[in-house]
């Protein structure tokens, strides 16, 4: 079996200067956050990042699908600096600075369609979600809007009330938003109508129009339709290319904002600039963060120049759109289109090869899927049943931490696989060598 040079686990875990940042974190930091293993991260470089203790651990999550570019890609580092020795900040809401017009000019280049677009730029994917909320209601003079289940949006209020991934998110701070309401998603190998995959008939959007459109929800009354385009925290789930297709259409008919969530699938993740375009779907609207910026805190709302047309005031964002933030993105995107798109495609079906090997060997893998360097793979207790075994996968993300390979969950029993966009086949060949090790001391 190859060795390789990383991961290099020195201590044991957590390490001595790691438990103590923890103990101070759990006295002073929200109990809300999630963390399922005690990493206590203190620089990267590329997939290598380093615990406080100095142990170096292989990341396949990226800081969940945000650092594209890897941990302090030096280019992006520059770019950060020479812009934080010019400005900090200004303010696009009132004022105008070139680093924000010339990135607002590059969404609308690389935006699917042939409409010009308009951006408003916020901090994160929640706030773009927000915006574009508001947007549709405005646009459109409708108040109801359409979400999935399982589908993860954000956990402002708005955001949250088309969130549909885990009650734990939303319990406890109702009322929100009204109006909203929540479908299933294709999800192909759970159908939540009975059906297989490749004979369901889309049995799914059968049931949005001719049920929901013609029992309980006027379509006409409908601002929006929000959508990952592959579900991300739900499960890494990619849907029928029909589906979408169809969905358009649909949306069309009854002058419904098509809005495509693209805050954990765009930016290069899927192999393409924005996973819509690997259905030919163009969305009205589209919402980006996470990648766009290789870890500066940066959203963007996408939207058609004659939807985006609400006046002065109607809304802004303090710190949305900061100089060195857009500075990074510029710099991420140009790496993006000087190579690293066409790497995720390539590292992505070579990831891809890999986990179905494992598929093939471990009966624990119910399914594999994922555009580009987005991968899940759904762990089962029977593949025949397709019951899921959500505390094997807790368990094998554990295992996975404690042998310097750091991944996170997704659904209910799934594991992701989003490693930064720079990613190199040692980098997947040591990944996939740790995983197999951990299913066959679990078999």
């Amino acid at each position: 079996m190859k060795r390789y040079p990383f991961p290099r686990i020195m201590t044991r875990l957590p390490g001595p200067r790691a438990a103590e940042i923890i103990r101070r974190d759990e006295h002073f930091v929200s109990p809300s956050y999630t963390r399922g293993y005690p990493c206590v991260a203190e620089k990267g470089r590329g997939l290598i990042l380093t615990d406080i203790d100095g142990n170096e651990f292989l990341d396949f999550c990226a800081g969940i699908a945000v650092c594209s570019t890897g941990h302090c890609h030096p280019e992006v580092v520059a770019a950060i600096k020479a812009q934080a020795e010019k400005l900090l900040h200004m303010s696009g809401t009132d004022f105008y600075y070139k680093v924000q017009a010339d990135l607002a000019k590059e969404l609308n280049r690389l935006a699917p369609g042939r409409h010009e677009n308009r951006v408003f730029f916020a901090n994160s994917g929640a706030e773009s979600i927000e915006a574009a909320i508001k947007l549709a209601r405005y646009k459109t003079n409708r108040t109801r809007l359409i979400a999935y289940i399982g589908a993860f949006h954000g956990r402002t209020l708005g955001a949250l009330s088309l969130t549909g991934s885990k009650v734990v998110q939303r319990q406890g701070f109702a009322p929100l938003l009204q109006g909203v309401t929540h479908i299933p998603y294709p999800y192909c190998y759970r159908c939540q109508f009975g059906r297989r995959r490749g004979r369901c008939d889309l049995e799914c959007f059968r049931y949005l129009e001719n049920i929901l459109f013609q029992k309980t929800v006027p379509p006409t009354e409908v601002a929006a339709i929000f959508i990952e385009p592959i579900l991300g925290e739900g499960g890494y789930v990619v849907p029928p290319r029909a589906y979408l297709q169809a969905l358009q259409k649909l949306a069309r008919k009854y002058g419904i904002l098509l809005v495509a969530d693209e805050v954990q699938t765009g930016m290069g993740r899927t192999g393409r600039m924005f996973a819509c375009e690997h259905f030919g779907f163009v969305p009205d609207i589209i919402c980006v963060a996470k990648g766009i910026a290789s870890g500066m805190p940066l959203g963007a709302m996408i939207a058609r120049a004659d939807i985006m047309d609400w006046p002065p005031g109607s809304h802004a964002s303090t710190f949305g759109g900061n100089p060195v933030a857009c500075a990074a993105a510029l710099k991420t995107i140009e790496l993006l289109e000087g190579g690293l798109m066409e790497n995720a495609r390539m590292m992505g079906n070579y990831l891809m090869s890999g986990l179905r090997r494992l598929q093939e060997r471990y009966p624990v893998i119910g399914d594999v899927r994922g555009l580009g360097l987005m991968a899940g793979m759904e762990i089962v207790k029977d593949r025949r049943s397709h019951e899921p075994d959500p505390k094997t996968r807790d368990r094998i993300l554990d295992m996975a931490f404690y042998n310097g390979l750091i991944i996170l969950g997704c659904g209910p029993n799934s594991i992701r696989f989003a490693p930064a966009l720079t990613v190199e086949k040692d980098h997947v060949d040591c990944c996939l060598g740790i995983v197999e090790g951990i299913l066959r001391k679990l078999s």
